[in-house]
């Protein structure tokens, strides 16, 4: 509450903070807390509770809550079963490049509506990158997984790559903040959309590249891997130079000063 700090729910166990500040945040330090005093906790993860499940009713008039505050023509739908259907958005916000089909024209509706996987037609690929932060409307059912929701944007823009290097996050606005947090695969994005309203200051979901510690690395190609190795290679041979150029820049200093110094009497 008082540094302001924050960081990602899976680097909580990695925060050393020391709160001299007693009473700043929910908890109250005393000497016997460490590492992980409730100020770090509440400052690098918020636990959240599972909600109950609504019932019927309640997401009825949930969806008639909702659909009161849209202000375009994505509204919710409810069905008799219960079950729901909605849009949401999804930000991009991918750094790498991704693997596409090399040579393959852009879905048709008749190919979608076929249900065509345009991405078998060709075992050419290339890679180019996304455009940052570019924003896809999907329209799925309360029953939808986060899984499902993940498959469904790599079939849309023709990404062959492995669902396991991607993750879904959602992204909260909270006091002046930007949070993130991964959210489990067989979590419903559409039933979080309709908790939180319209609103996609108050949550928004964005697909980016997964965590490097829990990236499968089965996943990656043979090609990939040594892609990889080649980049780390290359970073590597780059921060060799960079040491010795600091390091004979001080020396030809030290030369220098010892030289004028030799020159002084005295």
């Amino acid at each position: 509450a008082d540094c302001r700090y924050t960081c990602h729910q899976e680097c909580r166990s990695l925060i050393q903070l020391d709160c001299r500040r007693p009473g700043q945040c929910q908890g109250q330090l005393s000497p016997e807390n460490t590492l992980l005093s409730p100020c770090s906790q509440n400052v690098t993860q918020t636990v959240e509770e599972k909600p109950e499940p609504l019932t019927i009713q309640e997401i009825k008039q949930k969806i008639e809550k909702y659909n009161a505050k849209v202000t375009n023509c994505l509204l919710m739908k409810l069905n008799d079963d219960g079950t729901y259907t909605g849009f949401i958005k999804v930000h991009l916000k991918l750094r790498r490049p991704v693997t596409v089909p090399a040579g393959i024209r852009p879905q048709s509706i008749y190919d979608a509506l076929r249900e065509v996987n345009l991405a078998d037609m060709t075992a050419k690929r290339t890679s180019f990158y996304l455009p940052l932060d570019a924003v896809k409307q999907l329209h799925i059912s309360s029953s939808t997984t986060v899984s499902e929701v993940i498959q469904g944007l790599l079939k849309k823009f023709m990404v062959v790559d492995n669902p396991q290097k991607f993750a879904l996050f959602k992204e909260m606005r909270k006091d002046g903040q930007v949070l993130f947090q991964k959210l489990p695969l067989t979590e419903f994005p559409l039933y979080l959309r309709l908790l939180a309203g319209p609103d996609t200051d108050v949550l928004s979901f964005v697909l980016k590249e997964n965590e490097t510690g829990e990236v499968e690395w089965d996943a990656f190609s043979i090609p990939e891997l040594q892609n990889f190795l080649m980049i780390l290679d290359k970073e590597e041979k780059d921060k060799i130079q960079q040491v010795h150029r600091k390091y004979e820049r001080f020396k030809q200093r030290l030369q220098q000063t010892l030289k004028e110094a030799r020159g002084k009497p005295g």
